[in-house]
């Protein structure tokens, strides 16, 4: 009788493998670097402190309901949504396309919109909330798979927690549900396994650096940041991917690379990588099912 595994510490779900010296991993058409774009789909919930804030309280003092931070988030879905629509549909860019739960309730022609463009949905919580603090993870786990597979037809394959946290048991509640691979672990440039209870999960690089709640509300960095830091992170990673193939995120939010001032940096970040040969344009499933494919049988 087989006996399940017990991890003492988060290492000892992914043991130490340096990219230099694991085995060769190989893209389609043998393309340097894979380039992942994630659109990330939130329901902030007005009578609730929000996730992030843009203006500080009066006299420091929080107030609910946050009716201008709220209203920042909601920019993005009126407005900043579509112009990110336009930007992926004119380049040809499939995304993969992570959102809360209820967000299919509350933002449908944008879902639908996506849905219609034939990017990836994956799961992103069922509201914006960290997994810490989900009364029952597994239950919200599920509301969320069954939510997206009511909206498309099938349920998602890849996860993404809210803010990127994760408790002892998250990827094990994750992988009885029937996900089969992760964005939360931003440790390397390559798929890796993660062994949870109930047999592997695959790490698909995400990012903290080209991520624009990074550079835009957290570091306060000015608009053209995103492409100065993309461009420099794709021409490293196309450099290095010569030898060692690599896989490069670009995670970003409506309310955020969606305002008028930044989405012209998004398009120059995208023209420069589309002038290189030898990249691929893959959802998060596609490069798991690459990594996948590659591994030796059980």
């Amino acid at each position: 009788m087989s006996q399940t595994p017990s991890f003492q510490t988060t290492r000892d779900r992914v043991p130490y493998d340096p990219i230099v010296s694991r085995p060769p991993y190989k893209l389609p058409n043998n393309a340097r670097v894979a380039v992942w774009t994630i659109v990330n789909v939130e329901n902030w919930l007005p009578e609730n402190a929000m996730p992030r804030a843009v203006l500080s309280p009066p006299m420091g003092q929080p107030l609910l309901p946050d009716v201008p931070n709220w209203c920042w988030h909601e920019y993005g879905m009126r407005v900043g949504f579509w112009r990110f629509l336009e930007v992926l549909k004119k380049r040809n860019i499939r995304a993969t396309f992570a959102l809360n739960g209820t967000a299919l309730q509350e933002y449908p022609q944008a879902c639908s919109a996506a849905l219609e463009a034939g990017w990836e949905f994956m799961g992103h919580g069922y509201v914006q909330k960290p997994m810490h603090k989900v009364e029952d993870q597994a239950a919200s786990i599920r509301q969320t798979m069954s939510a997206i597979e009511a909206f498309t037809g099938k349920p998602p394959r890849g996860w993404e927690s809210p803010g990127l946290t994760e408790t002892e048991t998250t990827v094990d509640h994750l992988a009885e549900a029937g996900i089969e691979y992760v964005a939360d672990w931003v440790l390397d440039d390559q798929p890796v396994n993660i062994k949870t209870r109930h047999g592997n999960m695959v790490s698909v690089p995400y990012t903290v650096e080209i991520n624009d709640v990074v550079m835009f509300a957290v570091q306060q960095k000015s608009s053209e940041e995103l492409l100065i830091r993309g461009r420099d992170q794709f021409d490293q990673l196309y450099k290095e991917g010569a030898t060692i193939p690599r896989v490069m995120a670009i995670s970003i939010h409506p309310y955020l690379t969606g305002a008028p001032h930044r989405i012209r940096y998004l398009e120059a970040l995208y023209d420069h990588i589309l002038q290189h040969e030898g990249v691929a344009l893959m959802t998060g499933a596609e490069i798991m099912d690459v990594y996948k494919s590659q591994q030796p049988a059980a």
